[in-house]
């Protein structure tokens, strides 16, 4: 396909390496180069790393250091989803949803919804009309998936995890961004804890309870809903998805989310 529909956006850089074309961020590029000239694809370079953290999901990512840089990433093989991925397995027509992971993440974060940044992707040609994606996003602060996050969490703490997700749905609103897989596990969730100042910390006061961020993650699906109505179709649809995701955890996994707090979001 020679690249076809694989567009470079301002900061990033488009290359080839072997048969595969490539999109990085120009800080990038030097890292994926030098990553694909030991492994044919980067997802394969990056689960060889003895120092490389397994994520598992729909399939395992992998999170590294890109070479040259002080970049660190989570790779991952995209995979489709659904009934039919027996059959689809890792295909996609040309040039895959990478591309359009791209362009929903930099939309997103311009509009302050809490999402990776996606740092490189790489399409892989498989026969004249379908292709395979690998994506790069730079890794996340540390922290774990809704589900995770709340049975970890106290009482105190649930309710600032809570405040964070409301404020996700509140931005992906504003974006007027409609997610149609946003289940509790593509929900992530990530402490900041912040000291009180020196001069009123007692001995026995307790200890500060961390503020929270809420990314979203797998944003290759999501649509823009140009409707004008203010996002409230988009963040009624979400709202609903994230719902029926949370009682199925609550049904299934007895994760203790009460209806008061699922009316929350849905307000």
């Amino acid at each position: 396909m020679s690249g076809a529909g694989v567009i470079a956006p301002p900061g990033y850089e488009r290359f080839s390496v072997r048969d595969a074309t490539v999109v990085a961020l120009a800080d990038a590029v030097r890292g994926v180069q030098e990553a694909l000239s030991v492994c044919r694809t980067l997802h394969a370079w990056a689960s060889t790393l003895p120092s490389a953290t397994a994520h598992q999901g729909r399939a395992t990512a992998w999170g590294a250091r890109l070479p040259r840089s002080e970049i660190d990433v989570v790779v991952r093989h995209s995979q489709h989803g659904g009934m039919l991925a027996g059959i689809t397995g890792d295909l996609f027509r040309w040039p895959g949803r990478a591309p359009w992971e791209l362009e929903v993440s930099r939309r997103l974060r311009h509009a302050e919804v809490a999402t990776p940044e996606v740092v490189a992707y790489l399409v892989y040609p498989a026969g004249p009309l379908f292709c395979r994606n690998d994506v790069a996003t730079r890794r996340l602060p540390e922290g774990e998936d809704l589900p995770a996050a709340w049975r970890h969490a106290a009482p105190a703490e649930r309710e600032a995890q809570l405040e964070a997700v409301i404020g996700l749905l509140n931005a992906l609103r504003r974006a007027g961004a409609h997610h149609p897989d946003l289940n509790a596990k593509n929900l992530y969730l990530a402490p900041e804890r912040r000291a009180a100042p020196r001069r009123t910390r007692r001995k026995d006061a307790p200890a500060a309870q961390p503020t929270w961020t809420a990314f979203v993650l797998d944003v290759d699906r999501v649509r823009f809903i140009e409707s004008g109505d203010d996002g409230a179709e988009a963040a009624k649809r979400n709202a609903a998805r994230l719902r029926r995701s949370l009682l199925k955890w609550r049904a299934r996994d007895g994760l203790p989310f009460s209806d008061a707090q699922l009316e929350r979001l849905d307000a």
